[in-house]
């Protein structure tokens, strides 16, 4: 197999296991609280707990990324998060889950910024667009990770069993993609190790980056992930607490959204190559506004109703799927002196934005509605529009070469 093709399979398949590990802890979360005696209040603050060390992950990911290169960082942080799912399996109390979620927050945040280095530095060697492909397996491996807690609850295997065989499957699946992974970040000296100079240029990278471009990068991460957890969070509860339907009626809404992001995201790569990383920011945030001015349209209640809201997260997901891999792709190529750095100031700034979504609605529908509160969504995928300019692709600070090589 040809070492760029090896390379896509292996970093497809770590962003496919990341997908499938994050499910096995979402799907069993009612479980898991039931068996620890966790309340509603301390599963939020546990919630915050997962976020807050998955951002400290990040950075400290970011840093090493620079230090030693992604393909260990992702190999680490895979073999670990397979090894960390068990934590809130056997956990007895609720101190006990905290301390275990804090793990799987950590690992998992320095998972996410390693694979999507490793993603950065393959699509660079390929001299296209192949971000959203990657994304893209990761939805479908968190689809592959609900259905098999699914069957396994339905048919009343035991839980702990059931994620130990699978954290042993992961483990064997990183062995898989171990081989593929890129071992040199592309456009770094050809030495094995980087020289004085190259130190010396890393610890002054932010001197000759465009810090601007950065932040707004980071601005527009935490408008897109705002949006994309908002529908996480709240569009099943959307459709049920507006149009008086049943639970099962909500949760299509939330499937819709999903099903249509995952099925966007493989076919936006093509598209991004004609058209250009701008234009599928700001045609995407268009999108995915008009996808929730659908849902939002007060057309009274009942199941025609439901249907229409349905199909406006349908149309939301669509908007949505590729914004955050064009927003990724151009944290990366900032430069190739700091890359894991820039990449884990826009990613951590974005889950910034996914925790912070579903938080401004609620408050903001607890004192007025539902519909009220999803209004600011539209304001950050308007501010995404105005600033999508900010992924086109300069010449990396530190690029060394004309056109990049995969070094394994």
């Amino acid at each position: 197999m040809h070492r760029l093709t090896r390379a896509r399979a292996a970093v497809a398949t770590v962003f496919g296991l990341n997908g499938f590990l994050a499910a096995l802890w979402v799907a069993h979360i009612p479980v898991i609280t039931e068996h620890t005696g966790t309340s509603h209040g301390q599963l939020g603050a546990m919630l915050l707990l997962v976020g807050a060390t998955a951002f400290v992950g990040m950075q400290v990911c970011g840093r090493l990324i620079d230090r030693i290169g992604s393909r260990p960082t992702t190999l680490v942080a895979a073999i670990v998060l397979c090894g960390a799912m068990l934590g809130p399996v056997l956990a007895a109390t609720p101190g006990w889950l905290a301390l275990a979620l804090a793990v799987f927050g950590f690992t998992n945040g320095s998972l996410d910024v390693s694979m999507n280095a490793q993603a950065v530095q393959v699509e660079r060697a390929y001299r296209r667009p192949i971000m959203s492909a990657f994304h893209g397996f990761f939805s479908v491996g968190g689809l592959l990770g609900s259905g098999v807690v699914a069957v396994g609850l339905w048919m009343d295997w035991p839980v702990a069993v059931t994620v130990t065989a699978l954290g042993a499957l992961g483990l064997i699946i990183v062995a898989f993609a171990s081989a593929g992974l890129v071992g040199r970040d592309v456009g770094m000296a050809e030495s094995s190790a980087p020289d004085a100079s190259h130190e010396e240029a890393s610890r002054r990278w932010w001197r000759e980056l465009d810090l601007r471009r950065l932040i707004l990068l980071a601005a527009v991460a935490f408008a897109a992930m705002l949006a994309e957890g908002t529908a996480y969070d709240w569009s099943a509860l959307h459709v049920v607490e507006t149009f008086g339907t049943r639970e099962a009626i909500g949760a299509i809404a939330f499937a819709g959204f999903s099903a249509a992001m995952m099925v966007a995201r493989f076919v936006i790569d093509p598209i991004a190559a004609r058209v250009g990383p701008v234009a599928v920011v700001r045609w995407g945030a268009v999108i995915g506004a008009i996808g929730m001015l659908i849902a939002l349209i007060p057309s009274g209640e009942g199941a025609p109703s439901a249907i229409i809201a349905i199909l406006g997260w349908a149309v939301f997901g669509i908007g949505l799927a590729g914004l955050i891999p064009q927003i990724f792709t151009a944290a990366g190529n900032l430069t190739t002196r700091a890359g894991g750095r820039a990449i884990s100031t826009v990613v951590g700034c974005g889950y910034l934005g996914m925790l912070a979504g579903p938080a401004i609605v609620g408050a903001i529908g607890g004192v007025t509605s539902l519909r009220v509160g999803l209004m600011p969504v539209l304001f950050a995928l308007a501010f995404a529009a105005w600033a999508a300019g900010v992924v086109s692709a300069p010449q990396p600070v530190g690029s060394r070469r004309r056109h990049d090589t995969l070094e394994t």
